[in-house]
């Protein structure tokens, strides 16, 4: 029978991805307008509250951001996680991922989770990298792109669709899992999860309570460029020749 888990999530508070996003003088994204729990990472509070659900346990979701990042995180205490870290300092601004990874996995090593919850990339900065380096840091097995959740004892079981069909991944826990959009429908918060979360404790951190310095861990935009227009396609008549017409544009194209 598996014991109850402890279920780390982290979150991150993004524009709203319905709304027009701007930017900063700096080429960062502007969030003085509508922001949100990011879209990923309700997913991943989701799956966290199944498996508690399933299993017992309590959920704890980790943010870092500016202080009205708590919105983000009562989103997903409103939906049924048990409490918050906020993880806020003048220093973290414009942490890059290594510095924000540091940060995150200071505060859940105090919490000695189970498993952490992480969603495969962020809505606004789509690097995919926190994870990983988190999972190093923590000293975790990370298994990706999970679009189903195993947990059974000690033994952790994700599958993952890839394009030949399905891989089955195992690890032993404490272990960090990222999950895709797919995994779950996130629950709406009912009036009684809001009305609860507003009683729910959200411990809020600095960099001193974490013991870290923030040292040379920032990120700067130096320039934006306009995508590639995308080229019109090249149509070929079946004259006989086609075969080899559409050989030699893969050839040119270094497709073969």
């Amino acid at each position: 029978m598996t014991s109850a888990l402890k279920i780390v999530v982290t979150v991150k508070q993004v524009p709203d991805p319905n709304s027009a996003l701007t930017l900063e003088a700096d080429n960062t994204l502007s969030r003085e307008k509508e922001v949100v729990l990011d879209p990923g990472d309700e997913c991943g509070v989701e799956e966290a509250l199944q498996l508690k659900e399933a299993h017992g346990g309590e959920v704890v979701l980790v943010s870092m951001g500016p202080e009205r990042a708590k919105d983000a995180i009562r989103k997903g205490l409103s939906m049924g996680a048990d409490r918050g870290i906020l993880i806020t300092d003048p220093q973290l601004a414009g942490a890059d991922a290594l510095l924000t990874a540091r940060a995150l996995a200071a505060a859940i090593k105090a919490e000695s989770p189970d498993l952490v919850i992480c969603g495969t990339e962020s809505y606004d900065g789509s690097t995919g990298m926190v994870p990983p380096m988190l999972a190093e840091l923590l000293g975790m097995p990370q298994l990706t792109m999970a679009k189903k959740v195993e947990v059974d004892g000690s033994n952790l079981k994700i599958h993952r669709q890839t394009a030949d069909g399905y891989e089955v991944l195992e690890a032993a826990t404490p272990a960090l899992i990222t999950v895709t959009a797919g995994i779950a429908e996130p629950r709406y918060a009912s009036l009684k999860g809001i009305m609860a979360a507003r009683s729910k404790e959200i411990k809020q951190v600095g960099l001193s309570d974490l013991s870290i310095e923030r040292g040379e861990g920032a990120e700067t935009i130096e320039g934006l460029a306009d995508a590639e227009t995308r080229k019109a396609g090249v149509v070929i008549q079946d004259d006989g020749a086609a075969v080899d017409r559409i050989m030699q544009l893969l050839a040119e194209a270094k497709v073969i």
